[in-house]
């Protein structure tokens, strides 16, 4: 298949005060686009091609670093634009996941501070998540290097935070702490976490 870069489901200014029209237009325009053109490139002659995103992606994880590169980065952005809203954040999450987030990290305020924690405490490129763990179906906070994800690893990505200095350094310059509070606190989509959370484990075969 032929990757395409997805449309943004909202306007360039919609995200704004937290997140400009000039960071939406860099990072949407640019940087997810180069990862869907160098993907696109470097699947040819693979095998790969008529695959699904997942399963290239997860395959090029143990067999292509190259590749893994952009299809990982593909995958995660065509999640991180849906994973922020306009008004979004607070504390009203949906019934189920409320509740596992309870159960399994300490309620809403814990969740919090961890997520933060993890992107603060990622050296360098990468990102935070909210996870599910397919093998214990427990809900887990967990970091990653430049563009790899939970689901290479065996978890599903419920919520993703972009901590490459792209994704921030226009409207926070070298504040990420600020950055990912603004994130948790009036970005995040929590309709679209709890949809994620609702179709169970994404388990995908190398």
């Amino acid at each position: 298949m032929t990757f395409t870069l997805p449309e943004l489901p909202y306007a360039y200014d919609a995200l704004a005060p937290f997140m400009s029209a000039e960071t939406l237009e860099f990072h949407h325009d640019k940087h997810h686009k180069a990862y869907v053109d160098k993907g696109n490139e470097l699947i040819a002659g693979t095998g790969k091609e008529g695959a699904s995103l997942e399963k290239a992606m997860v395959w090029a994880f143990k067999n292509n670093p190259g590749l893994f590169n952009q299809l990982g980065q593909h995958f995660n952005h065509i999640h991180f634009w849906n994973w922020m809203t306009p008004s979004g954040g607070g504390t009203k999450l949906p019934g189920n996941l409320e509740s596992a987030i309870k159960s399994d990290l300490g309620g809403y305020d814990e969740f919090r501070g961890k997520f933060v924690q993890a992107g603060m405490t990622q050296f360098g490129s990468g990102w935070c998540w909210l996870a599910l763990d397919n093998a214990t179906g427990k809900l887990e906070i967990v970091k990653t290097p430049n563009g790899e994800n939970p689901v290479v690893h065996g978890k599903t990505a419920l919520l993703g935070c972009d901590v490459w200095e792209h994704s921030y350094y226009i409207d926070y310059r070298n504040a990420r702490q600020k950055y990912l509070e603004a994130f948790v606190d009036s970005l995040v989509n929590w309709d679209y976490v709890g949809q994620l959370f609702e179709k169970g484990p994404l388990k995908i075969a190398a």
